[in-house]
């Protein structure tokens, strides 16, 4: 007899995992309200679900349409099926997602325990599958917000995990300087520092916004603030931004070149001391480690599915740079797990991932030692 212990092992899945589960899931669409989403938290118990899912189905029978009613009957007695073998519901609660692609006849029905607590009880069937509550948990991997600034223009973004984020692009309007000397240009003067300070306080209340939610739920490690000159310094003198971020705002500031995604990407990459153990900067670390071996020609390089895999099995990878939207993700962790071989996941927000991904077939590596 499987324990529950057991059980709950089996139906776990970790963040890795779960990001590749949400991305099939957002694949699914319907003309009608027939994909389930279910999710039970931590405590429920096992029979109030089962209870409501066999009403939701005894009221199927009032949609008219035929082809509608099958569908969402089909999808109710699949989670009702699964739910009948769990005898509790985990730690970490339960998702159930069923559902069929009424054109081809395809079927889906998952069900399993997030890495961390289900927040809330929620059950509908609608033209999407709901995995809103399952984005969330992703975003508590190492998540930092960034800020470009200029007396004129901002950049506002995240970095979680590996990825870049760009949440909003600002721009004000400063007058440039005068010459005319004298009064009129202490006059000129303070009118430009109130356009300055004008567009400083927009800027804070966007980042209030963006950062404090995540502040709030204590997923925010901290805030780099980046720019040329002197205006990043100047911001933070202003006292516009809420208390709660200021105390996360990295004490160095950093010299970024210019705005936009290109700003947010030179910001983390020189902000290396303050997220050293961050997955982007380690990505990015290790791409420049791949591209001087290759530079160099020095056989240290190893590209190509069949010469990584061979060189991996002799023990020689160093680490492994894997495109993570292909689809033998798992097969390549379970291999360089057994060969105490570093995998890194290449993102589509790294500048390089369309070269490796085209050049290389998304997937590239450093060796040991040289065995060619």
């Amino acid at each position: 007899m499987v324990t529950m212990q057991e059980l709950e092992e089996k139906l776990k899945v970790d963040k890795r995992l779960l990001k590749q589960i949400i991305r099939e899931l957002k694949k699914w669409s319907a003309p009608a309200t027939i994909l389930l989403s279910l999710y039970i938290p931590p405590g429920r118990p096992i029979s109030d679900v089962m209870n409501l899912l066999r009403q939701e189905y005894s009221i199927t029978d009032n949609i008219k349409l035929k082809r509608t009613r099958e569908a969402v009957q089909r999808a109710l007695a699949a989670a009702m099926d699964r739910l009948s073998r769990i005898p509790k519901v985990p730690d970490n609660g339960l998702v159930v997602f069923c559902g069929e692609d009424v054109n081809t006849k395809d079927f889906i029905c998952l069900m399993f325990t997030p890495p961390e607590p289900v927040p809330v009880f929620f059950y509908r069937t609608d033209k999407i599958f709901h995995t809103e509550f399952l984005e969330e948990m992703l975003e508590h991997d190492d998540v930092y917000g960034l800020l470009v600034i200029e007396r004129d223009q901002a950049t506002i973004g995240l970095l979680k995990g590996t990825r870049i984020q760009l949440l909003e692009e600002l721009e004000g309007y400063v007058p440039g300087k005068h010459h005319k000397g004298g009064q009129s240009q202490r006059r000129f003067d303070r009118q430009i520092e109130q356009f300055v300070l004008g567009f400083f306080k927009e800027v804070a209340d966007a980042v209030n916004k963006h950062f404090l939610p995540l502040a709030q739920k204590r997923v925010l490690k901290a805030i780099i603030v980046g720019g040329p000159g002197y205006a990043k310094k100047d911001f933070l003198e202003t006292g516009f931004l809420d208390y709660r971020l200021r105390k996360l705002v990295a004490s160095e500031l950093i010299d970024v070149s210019y705005q936009g995604e290109a700003g947010l990407r030179e910001l983390v990459i020189r902000a290396e001391k303050i997220i050293e153990k961050n997955k982007y900067a380690e990505l990015i670390k290790a791409i420049e480690e791949f591209k001087l071996h290759l530079a160099k020609d020095d056989g240290l390089a190893v590209y190509g599915e069949k010469e990584v895999r061979e060189a991996l099995r002799m023990g020689a990878v160093k680490f492994i740079i894997l495109d993570e939207n292909r689809e033998d993700v798992s097969e390549w962790e379970e291999e360089a797990k057994k060969y105490g071989t570093r995998l890194f996941y290449l993102t589509d927000s790294i500048p390089e991932a369309e070269w490796v991904k085209k050049t290389f077939g998304g997937i590239v590596g450093v060796l040991r030692f040289r065995v060619y």
